[in-house]
């Protein structure tokens, strides 16, 4: 008999823990006085600050806290449970699954993101969900200067059942892209993901390298790449905000994917770039697993960091 891994919404909130742990024991040593006085409220923005949800969520969800409540008894539960519905509010925009566009073979997909944030291994958890929702899917290893990258995209490919179009280290990406995209094209490819590589050390190098795949992607196809996803490591907190604004610079970012929430105690960051940026939140990871990677839901999330129970 082999043990059942434990379900989504179960790993999500265990992936959860560590920033639930430190926001909810914060919000408990803001609520001594149990009345919600200007002291109390400080406290709370103090919390949710330092749970990396941004001073500007973080002042106006307590704004919100106090217009019904200022200066009345109060709960612990009752101000998780009203922070969880406000956070919520603000992540329910930004909760849009990646659809492909069934009118493009295929429906290209630009990866982007800094080395180590987990993008290749985000590249290969898609492709297993998109193929099992019955979509041919093809990947492109263009980060051509990480052998260990084109390494790991291989066996990702293996085990979703996806072909894998490789070249040499060091081999031209844009050149690597277009023979991708080419290949896809002939075989009515549903979905085609290209990895990237992600030297933020040398910016320049790697902006005139992504303009350069996007530049040859349109000599195909003038719309592509049609999405471009950019892949953010939770545990590095409010530096998250930098990269969206360098990767936006470099590419025209649609989407992001947020990565390692199971690592962290910044899980908070989530609700920071979706307050300030807006961008569609198209999956978050709460682990190493293949299926450690899930379409992001804004209330099943926004209840998990408070330490709230899923609602039937």
């Amino acid at each position: 008999m082999t043990d059942r891994k434990p379900g989504w919404l179960t790993r999500l909130r265990a992936g959860l823990s560590r920033t639930a742990s430190q926001l909810t024991g914060g919000i408990a040593a803001a609520l001594t006085r149990r009345r919600l006085d200007q002291e109390t409220l400080d406290g709370l923005e103090e919390a949710l600050i330092a749970a990396d949800l941004g001073v500007a969520a973080a002042a106006r969800l307590t704004a919100n806290l106090a217009k019904d409540r200022f200066d009345k008894e109060i709960g612990d539960e009752e101000v998780r449970e009203a922070l969880a519905d406000d956070i919520a509010g603000i992540l329910a925009p930004v909760a849009k699954p990646l659809v492909p566009d069934p009118a493009r073979k295929p429906h290209v997909v630009l990866v982007v993101g800094v080395n180590g944030s987990g993008k290749t291994t985000t590249i290969g958890k898609l492709a297993r969900l998109y193929r099992e929702e019955g979509r041919s899917v093809m990947l492109a290893a263009g980060d051509t200067f990480r052998a260990a990258a084109v390494d790991q995209l291989k066996i990702w490919g293996e085990r979703a059942g996806c072909p894998v179009i490789a070249r040499e280290t060091g081999a031209d990406a844009a050149g690597l892209a277009f023979d991708a995209f080419e290949q896809a094209r002939r075989e009515g490819i549903d979905l085609l993901l290209i990895d990237t590589a992600g030297r933020l050390q040398n910016r320049d190098d790697l902006m005139g390298e992504l303009r350069k795949i996007v530049r040859v992607l349109r000599k195909l196809d003038e719309d592509a790449p049609h999405s471009c996803l950019l892949v953010l490591d939770a545990t590095v907190g409010q530096n998250a905000h930098s990269q969206v604004e360098i990767f936006r610079e470099m590419a025209a970012v649609t989407g992001l994917v947020v990565t390692k929430l199971d690592g962290t105690a910044r899980g908070g960051v989530l609700v920071a770039l979706a307050d300030r940026f807006g961008l569609p939140v198209h999956a978050i990871g709460v682990g190493e697993g293949a299926d450690d990677l899930r379409p992001f839901e804004a209330r099943a999330f926004a209840r998990n960091l408070l330490g709230l129970a899923a609602e039937s």
